[in-house]
């Protein structure tokens, strides 16, 4: 009989530390985004740091100073949202066919590079809020009069980084995208007259007339509308943690007033505001 009782109370027992066990596993999931996988915020705050892929040849968003150091407004913007997560920033410098490849595989946490929201990346991404807002330059040589609008890129020849906003806007107006690696290689070719056009953003063409007074090119024309500058994150629920942080951050940072200070900075005028 004695042992008859107590084989019931170690059963009972068993049964006892099964559930809370259970219980534990399950707190775990709910934990870890319900897989025992730290979402991807968790895991930049446990490193300490987030991985920022940029090209570093786009002035003035990301280049090298006359000290060969990274800097520019997207940079700074990078390092501002790190603090706000209370971690650092870890730059990669990435020629931008590769950012959203290294994105997708996970090498990178994000980019901040002047990305432009369109429809293609939203079916990849999830964009925070924009931080910053910039119209399309269309831009030639000085002396070119046959390319006066949008219109008229139609069976002419432009050079863009490849799968760039710009490329794919030149192209939807019939013109043939030569690819290039960064915007210098885009102004030798149409100094060249090896392309009729290129379109990049309005103050990065500023930005390069400041350096290079002299350069023999203009703006035939600009877009009407301004694109949204944003951070895109791999799309997906456990990465939704890491766009409210960031959210947050930039919120943050256009009340306190340092996004126009940095846009000032560098684009000497107010480029965060719609």
């Amino acid at each position: 009989m004695k042992k008859r009782v107590l084989a019931i109370f170690m059963l009972m027992t068993l049964m006892v530390s099964a559930i809370a066990f259970t219980g534990c596993g399950d707190e775990k999931k709910q934990a870890t985004g319900g897989d025992g996988k730290k979402d991807l915020l968790e895991q930049i705050q446990e490193r300490g740091t987030i991985i920022v892929a940029t090209e570093g040849t786009w002035a003035p968003w990301t280049y090298h100073n006359e000290k060969d150091e990274l800097v520019g407004f997207d940079v700074e913007v990078a390092q501002k949202i790190a603090e706000k997560l209370g971690v650092k920033a870890e730059f990669v410098e990435v020629e931008w066919d590769g950012i959203f490849a290294g994105i997708d595989a996970g090498r990178y946490d994000i980019t901040c590079n002047g990305v432009e929201i369109d429809e293609e990346r939203g079916k990849k991404y999830n964009f925070t809020e924009p931080y910053a807002y910039m119209r399309t330059a269309l831009i030639v040589k000085d002396d070119n009069e046959d390319i006066k609008s949008f219109d008229d890129l139609e069976g002419k020849k432009t050079a863009n980084t490849l799968q760039s906003t710009y490329a794919k806007v030149a192209e939807s107006y019939g013109a043939e995208v030569t690819g290039v690696d960064d915007l210098i290689q885009t102004i030798q070719l149409l100094e060249s007259g090896r392309v009729d056009a290129t379109l990049n953003a309005e103050v990065s063409y500023y930005d390069y007339l400041k350096e290079h007074p002299d350069a023999k090119m203009k703006i035939a024309a600009l877009s009407e509308d301004a694109s949204l500058v944003s951070i895109p994150v791999r799309a997906g629920e456990e990465n939704q943690s890491l766009v409210d942080a960031l959210n947050k951050a930039i919120k943050e940072l256009a009340e306190e007033g340092v996004l126009t200070e940095l846009s000032n900075k560098y684009f000497g005028s107010d480029i965060t505001k719609k």
